[in-house]
Formats: C-alpha cells, sequence, structure tokens
C-alpha cells in the first residue's frame, strides 16, 4: 500500500510539472473506472464526457492542484458531484421545457391564423440572418431535435462548439424578436 501512495505522489508530482506522459497515464487508468462508475448515475455518453472533463479538470488546475486524498477517491468524487449535476440540469430542462408547451399550448388557442402565419414568417427571417454556421446548428439542433454530439459529428466540430454556436444563436434571435411576446419568445428560443 505504501508503494501505491508513494506512485501516486509521483504521478501528482510528475502532473503538476506539467508532463504529459503523467496526464496519459492517469488517463489511461482511470477513465475506464470513472465512465463506468459515472454510468451508475447517467447514460453512457454523458458517463464518458464527465470522466473525461474530470481528467482534464486536473490538468487544466495542476499547478494548483491540492489532494488531500487518493487520485482515484478524488476522481471518483469528481465523476458523482458532476454527474449529479448533469442530472440536476436535466431535470431543470425538461422542466422548463414542460412549462413552456403547457404556456405556448394556451396561447396557441387563442392566435389565430393569420397572427401564425406572422409569427413564423419573422421567425424564419430572424433565423434566416443568423451567421451561417450558428444556423445550421441552430436548426439541426431546434427542428429536428439531433443532439449536440450528433451535429459535432455531422459537421466535424467538437460538442463544445455546437453549445456554443447554439447559445450565439439563441441570444441573436432573442435580440432579433425581443419585440415579441416574452412567452412566445421564450417557447422558440
Amino acid at each position: 500500500m505504501k508503494n501505491t501512495q508513494i506512485d501516486e505522489q509521483q504521478l501528482l508530482a510528475s502532473l503538476q510539472n506539467g508532463e504529459i506522459t503523467a496526464f496519459d497515464r492517469i488517463f489511461k487508468e482511470y477513465y475506464p473506472i470513472l465512465c463506468a462508475y459515472g454510468r451508475r448515475f447517467v447514460d453512457y455518453e454523458d458517463a464518458k464526457e464527465i470522466a473525461g472533463d474530470a481528467i482534464l479538470w486536473l490538468w487544466e488546475h495542476r499547478e494548483t492542484l491540492l489532494i488531500d486524498t487518493s487520485l482515484g477517491r478524488y476522481l471518483l468524487k469528481s465523476v458523482y458531484r458532476r454527474s449529479l449535476n448533469c442530472i440536476k440540469q436535466k431535470q431543470l430542462k425538461y422542466t422548463a421545457d414542460t412549462n413552456f408547451y403547457e404556456e405556448m399550448e394556451s396561447m396557441i388557442q387563442n392566435v389565430d391564423t393569420y397572427q401564425l402565419m406572422e409569427l413564423t414568417k419573422r421567425i424564419k427571417e430572424a433565423i434566416d440572418e443568423l451567421p451561417a454556421s450558428y444556423r445550421e446548428t441552430f436548426i439541426q439542433h431546434r427542428f429536428t431535435k439531433m443532439s449536440h454530439k450528433e451535429i459535432a459529428e455531422k459537421l466535424g466540430v467538437s460538442p463544445k462548439t455546437v453549445a456554443y454556436r447554439i447559445q450565439q444563436a439563441t441570444k441573436l434571435l432573442r435580440k432579433s424578436l425581443s419585440d415579441l411576446q416574452p412567452i412566445i419568445l421564450a417557447f422558440l428560443i
């Protein structure tokens, strides 16, 4: 057990010195375990992303890293917390989507056909004004319901780039359509 602690301390010291081989070794040793552990809480794709993010966080914060327990325990705790955050975010999104749907359903029952056509035209124009990369990503996500990962694979970019483009498209659309009723705007974007 003592040899394991010394080996782990040396590994962390190497990581803190910026040695990429230490990062590679940590990734190879812990990533599969962290994926399996994260899978207990979230789906496999989320578990893979969470495990990778936890290890990447070590590298990005290596110079200020303080681990008062074993590296394995530290990473498991990180994956646990990140998994809980992922679950909370999905629950919040589901609740928000459900509330918007219910509010829009009641509003749409009171909207006449002409208003609906005008609204559709305004939204299409606003979407057409978006920069091409934002527009393509936004349309694939919002109207074809593709996941960030699916869009990333199709466009040859990272899922984080997809998330950024959707976020920026949403901001631009909110600005462009700011004169619409807030509830309609919130539902559409």
